[in-house]
C-alpha cells in the first residue's frame, strides 16, 4: 500500500486508541466486518472515502484531519485553487480531490470527482455511508446505481440521494466523467 494509506492508518489507529475502543466495538460500530477494519488499521486495504468519512464523524474530527494530519483553521471562507486541490487517492475507480479540506466544522464535504472509463468494466462497486449526496455532471456520461435504481447522468444533470443505500457509478461514452460531489 502506499505510505499516503499508511499514514491514515495509522491517524486511524490512533483515534481508536485514545478512545480506548476495542478492535471489535469500533468495527461494529462503523458497520464493517473486524477483519477489514484490522486491515484498514495495519494500512493492508484501500480505505474508501466513505468508510473514512463515517470514521471521522464517530470519533468528531474533521475528514481531512484523518486524511492529512492536520486540522482545518479557517473559520470564514476556505479557497481552493484549481492546482491546490487535495487529491485523495482512495478507491482505484475514482479520483477525489477535496474542496475545502481546510475548512473547520464543514457542514458539508466538497469533492470534484473523476470516474475513469474502464472499457472491461460492467458491473458498479457499491458503497454507502450515513447521510445525503449532491451530485452534478460536469463533463462526460455516468451511470449510477442508487439501491435498486440505474439511472444515466449526462452533462448538467443532477442528483440528491439518500447515501445511506449502497451507490455507485461507472462513466460511459468511452471517456471519463468529471462531477461535483457535496456529502452531506
Amino acid at each position: 500500500m502506499s505510505e499516503n494509506i499508511k499514514q491514515i492508518a495509522k491517524r486511524l489507529k490512533a483515534l481508536r486508541e485514545i478512545y480506548g475502543y476495542s478492535i471489535e466495538y469500533i468495527a461494529s460500530e462503523l458497520g464493517i466486518y473486524t477483519e477489514i477494519y484490522t486491515q484498514y488499521e495495519n494500512g493492508e486495504l484501500d480505505i474508501p472515502v466513505s468508510f473514512l468519512f463515517k470514521a471521522a464523524n464517530r470519533y468528531g474530527v474533521e475528514l481531512s484531519a484523518l486524511l492529512t494530519g492536520e486540522d482545518p483553521k479557517l473559520k470564514v471562507y476556505s479557497l481552493v485553487r484549481k492546482d491546490k486541490r487535495l487529491s485523495i487517492d482512495r478507491r482505484k475507480e475514482y479520483k477525489y480531490q477535496s474542496l475545502a479540506y481546510n475548512f473547520i466544522n464543514k457542514k458539508a464535504e466538497p469533492f470534484m470527482v473523476t470516474v475513469d472509463y474502464e472499457e472491461d468494466k460492467k458491473e458498479v462497486s457499491l458503497n454507502s455511508h450515513p447521510g445525503q449526496e449532491f451530485n452534478f455532471l460536469l463533463e462526460g456520461t455516468l451511470k449510477i446505481v442508487i439501491g435498486s435504481y440505474e439511472l444515466i447522468l449526462h452533462e448538467g444533470d443532477s442528483i440528491y440521494f439518500d447515501s445511506g443505500y449502497p451507490h455507485g457509478m461507472i462513466a460511459l461514452d468511452n471517456k471519463p466523467a468529471k462531477f461535483l460531489a457535496i456529502i452531506l
